[in-house]
C-alpha cells in the first residue's frame, strides 16, 4: 500500500485527494466524483505537468501530484483536444492500417478459392426463409400468446425498470423490458435435450443413429429424425427435429435451431420486429428491432444473453464466417455486427465471393417486399442504410477488454468441448470488472423495516405470547399472499369481522398495521360490519415492489419472535437496530455481474437478488455514498448470505467510513473467518467505535470461503443502521 494526496484542479478550484494504490483507479474517480458532483465515467483527468491522460493505476503511480480534471460534457479547450486527438490518431491510425491490409488480402485470396456458384448460398437460406413467414400466421402467434403469463412479465418488467427509478417508462421502455422478461420466462420454460430420456421408463437414452421421419412427423417439418437407445429397457425412443414452429409450441425442447424457432415466434406474436440468424458455424439464435434502443439487439434464447454480439467470438471461441439476418421482409448478413476480427473471418468466407453474396441477398429481399408499398420499402432501405453504417462504425472498435464473456453453457460439457464452443473459463458469464455509479431506489425497504417497530411493541403492550404473536403474523402473511396471488394491476383482499380468536386480536391491532400497509402503497378500510377491504393506494408498480421485501422482513420477524427468550419490553432491542436504515445513496463497486447481480442488488432488500463480483474472491469492494452527503453515525450493519455457492461466501472483511465523501478513510470495522451457516442468513454486526460521522462507507472484502475453487464473491443484502 502507498499513500499519496493529489491536488485536483476542477475549473477554478482546488481539491485534496488522498490515493490509496491499493483502491486503484476506479477508487480514486469515485473519491474526485463525491467532491466534484462529476461522475466517473464523466471524468477525464490530466496531469497538470505533461497532459498526460490518466488512464490506469500506472499512470497515477508515474506523474505529479497535480491533476487536472475535465467533464467530457463541458468544452475541452482546443490545444487540450488536439494534444489528445493526436496520440488517439496516431494509435489508431497504424492500427487501422495492418487491419485493412490484412482485410485485401483475405479478399484477393478469396478471388481464387470462392465459387461463383450461387446453389450454395440459396440450399442454406432458402428453408429458413419458410420458416420465418411461417411466424406471420396469426393462429401461430395466437397460440403462441395463450402460453405466456403475459401479466406477470409485465409486472416483472415494470418492476426492473422501478427498480432503476423509472416508475413512469415510455411505451418503447416498457416494451423493451418486456421483452427481455420474454427472454428469461422462454430460457427457464424450453428444455434443452442433450439425449432425451426414454419413453418407456424415463432412463438415460445413448445414440443409435438416424432414422426415417414418420408421416405425423414430417407433417411438422421433421425432416430429421434421431434414434435413441435406453440403457436400461433397450427401446427405442425418437426424437423428430421438428421445425414447424407452431409443433414446438407444444414439445417444448430441443437444441439450439428449436429454441430459436420458437422464441422468434414469440417475438413475432407480441408484436417485436425479429430475425432469425443463422451462422453457417452451426448455431441459430434471434435479433429484434428495440425502439427504445433504436438498433437492431442480439437475444440468445438457449443462454438467456441479450446485447452481448460479440459471446461467440470472444467467449465461445467461435470462427465465425457468415451470420445471416432473415425476416419476413429481408435477408441480411450481420456478419459483421458479430465480430472484431472481420479480416480472420474473410478469410473463412469460402464459400462465393462478397459480390455474388450481395446480389443473392439482393434478390431475396426484393422476392420478400415485392408486395409491399412504395413508401414501406423506402422506409425499410432507409433502416438498412443506417444499420449498414452503425455496422461499418463498430467494425473497427477497439474491443472492451473489461468485458468477459463465457464459453456456451448450453448442452452438456463433453458436446460443447467437441464443437470447441467450451471457452476459457467453465464458471465465467457476461460481467464487467467494472461498473457505473449507480442510485439505490430503496425507500420503501427502509419505510417496511421501520414499520415492523409499531407492530411489535402492540405485541409487548398486550403482553401477547410468542405464539399468539406469531399466529397475528401469520394473518398478515396470509392476506400479503392474497394480494400476491391476485392481478397486478388491481390488487384487493378482504378481512371478514369476527369477535373471537387470534383474527379478532389482529383486528383490534390493525391500527399498528397502518404504517406497513402505507409501506406497501395499500389502504386499509373497514365498514360498519366490521369487514376490512385492503386495496391498491397508489401506482400498482410500487407494490409490486415492496411486496417481496415485506414477505421476507416478516420472516424474519417470526423468526426473531420465536427465538427470543422473553417476549417483553427488552425483546425491543433487537427491531430497534432495525430502525434507520440508511437508504437511496450511490453503489459503486469493483465488479459486479449484469444484469443479474449488479451493485444495487445488496441493497435492495429481497432474497430474490444478490450482487455478484466476478472477480471477487481474493478481494473486492463496494462502497456506498449517502444521499446529499447527509453525515450519520453508524451504530450496526447486516450482511446476508445470498442463494446457493457457499464458497462465495465473504469471510474477511473491513468495514470503513469517510466523512469527506470517499477522500479519506477511517476503519469502523473488522471481521475474520465469518462463517455463514445456512443461505439468506443474516449476521448483525455492531460497531464498537462510535461518535464518528459519516457521508460514505466502503467494504473492503479480503476473502471468501472457498478462492481455490470459486473466483467470485456474492453477497444478498447489505444494510447499513445509523444512530437515530
Amino acid at each position: 500500500m502507498v499513500a499519496r494526496k493529489f491536488l485536483v484542479r476542477f475549473h477554478d478550484s482546488d481539491f485534496d485527494v488522498d490515493y490509496d494504490t491499493d483502491d486503484g483507479l476506479d477508487v480514486f474517480k469515485f473519491q474526485v466524483f463525491s467532491l466534484t458532483s462529476i461522475p466517473p465515467d464523466e471524468q477525464k483527468i490530466f496531469g497538470s505537468d505533461d497532459d498526460r491522460l490518466v488512464s490506469d493505476d500506472s499512470d497515477l503511480a508515474a506523474i505529479s501530484d497535480r491533476l487536472r480534471l475535465v467533464s467530457i460534457t463541458d468544452e475541452v479547450k482546443e490545444e487540450d483536444k488536439s494534444v489528445e486527438q493526436n496520440v488517439e490518431l496516431a494509435m489508431s491510425d497504424e492500427e487501422l492500417a495492418r487491419i485493412l491490409q490484412a482485410e485485401e488480402e483475405a479478399l484477393m485470396v478469396q478471388q481464387f478459392v470462392a465459387s461463383e456458384d450461387e446453389s450454395q448460398v440459396e440450399a442454406r437460406i432458402r428453408p429458413y426463409i419458410h420458416q420465418v413467414l411461417m411466424y406471420e400466421d396469426p393462429n401461430h402467434q395466437e397460440a403462441a400468446r395463450k402460453t405466456v403469463p403475459v401479466e406477470k412479465l409485465e409486472e416483472k418488467a415494470l418492476v426492473a425498470l422501478a427498480k432503476e427509478g423509472n416508475f413512469k417508462p415510455t411505451k418503447s421502455e416498457e416494451g423493451h423490458a418486456f421483452l427481455l422478461q420474454l427472454l428469461f420466462w422462454f430460457k427457464q420454460s424450453f428444455r434443452w435435450v442433450n439425449a432425451p430420456s426414454c419413453d418407456s421408463c424415463g432412463s438415460e437414452t445413448i445414440s443409435s443413429g438416424m432414422g426415417t421421419a414418420l408421416s405425423s412427423e414430417s407433417l411438422y417439418g421433421a425432416s430429421r429424425v434421431e434414434l435413441y437407445r435406453c440403457t436400461v429397457c433397450s427401446r427405442t425412443t425418437r426424437f423428430p427435429r421438428y421445425n414447424d414452429p407452431s409443433k414446438l409450441l407444444e414439445t417444448r425442447r430441443g437444441r439450439c435451431g428449436e429454441w430459436a424457432n420458437c422464441f422468434t415466434l414469440y417475438c413475432r406474436a407480441f408484436g417485436y420486429e425479429s430475425r432469425l440468424i443463422l451462422d453457417f458455424t452451426d448455431h441459430v439464435w434471434t435479433e429484434c428491432f428495440s425502439p427504445s434502443l433504436g438498433r437492431w439487439m442480439h437475444l440468445d434464447p438457449c443462454e438467456g444473453i441479450y446485447d452481448n454480439p460479440l459471446l461467440y467470438e470472444k467467449g465461445w471461441n467461435k470462427k465465425l464466417n457468415y451470420a445471416i439476418a432473415i425476416a419476413n421482409d429481408g435477408v441480411y448478413d450481420v456478419t459483421k455486427r458479430y465480430t472484431r476480427k472481420w479480416h480472420e473471418v474473410l478469410s473463412r468466407r469460402t464459400i462465393t465471393p462478397e459480390r455474388t453474396l450481395s446480389n443473392i441477398l439482393s434478390n431475396m429481399r426484393r422476392e420478400l417486399r415485392q408486395n409491399l408499398t412504395s413508401q414501406v420499402i423506402a422506409a425499410l432501405e432507409e433502416r438498412d442504410r443506417n444499420e449498414a453504417e452503425a455496422i461499418e462504425r463498430d467494425l473497427h472498435s477497439k474491443d472492451d477488454a473489461s468485458i468477459s464473456l463465457p464459453g456456451r453453457q448450453s448442452g452438456d460439457k463433453e458436446w460443447r468441448i467437441s464443437r470447441s464452443e467450451f471457452g476459457s473459463d467453465e464458471i465465467c458469464s457476461p460481467s464487467s470488472s467494472s461498473c457505473p455509479v449507480r442510485k439505490c431506489v430503496d425507500e420503501h425497504v427502509t419505510k417496511i423495516y421501520n414499520a415492523f417497530f409499531p407492530v411489535i411493541s402492540q405485541f409487548v403492550e398486550k403482553s401477547c405470547s410468542k405464539s399468539r404473536a406469531v399466529e397475528v403474523l401469520q394473518i398478515f402473511r396470509r392476506i400479503l399472499v392474497d394480494l400476491k396471488n391476485s392481478p397486478f394491476k388491481m390488487r384487493k383482499t378482504s378481512i371478514d369481522s369476527v369477535s373471537n380468536g387470534t383474527q379478532y386480536v389482529f383486528q383490534q391491532m390493525l391500527p399498528a398495521f397502518s404504517q406497513l400497509f402505507d409501506a406497501l402503497s395499500l389502504k386499509c378500510e373497514s365498514d360498519a360490519k366490521g369487514k376490512v377491504d385492503i386495496y391498491l393506494a397508489d401506482d400498482p408498480v410500487k407494490t409490486s415492489v415492496a411486496l417481496p421485501v415485506v414477505f421476507h422482513a416478516l420472516d424474519d420477524v417470526m423468526h426473531n419472535v420465536n427465538v427470543s427468550y422473553n417476549f417483553n419490553k427488552d425483546s425491543l432491542s433487537w427491531p430497534l437496530l432495525k430502525l434507520n436504515r440508511i437508504c437511496c445513496g450511490l453503489a459503486l463497486a469493483s465488479g459486479e455481474e449484469f444484469p443479474f447481480g449488479i451493485v444495487t442488488s445488496a441493497f435492495d432488500g429481497t432474497r430474490l437478488s444478490k450482487w455478484e463480483e466476478p472477480n471477487g474472491a481474493r478481494g473486492c469492494w463496494i462502497i456506498y455514498k449517502v444521499l446529499d452527503n447527509k453525515m450519520h453515525e453508524l451504530v450496526a450493519y447486516e450482511l446476508m448470505s445470498a442463494n446457493d455457492v457457499p464458497e462465495r461466501d465473504p469471510m474477511d472483511w473491513v468495514l470503513e467510513g469517510s466523512d469527506d465523501g470517499g477522500s479519506s478513510w477511517r476503519v469502523l470495522d473488522k471481521q475474520i473467518s465469518q462463517m455463514f451457516k445456512n443461505r439468506f442468513e443474516r449476521r448483525t454486526y455492531k460497531i464498537a467505535s462510535v461518535g464518528f460521522l459519516a457521508n460514505a462507507f466502503r467494504f473492503r472484502f479480503l476473502a471468501v470461503r472457498d478462492a481455490q475453487s470459486n473466483n467470485r464473491l456474492q453477497l444478498g443484502s447489505i444494510d447499513l443502521y445509523a444512530r437515530s
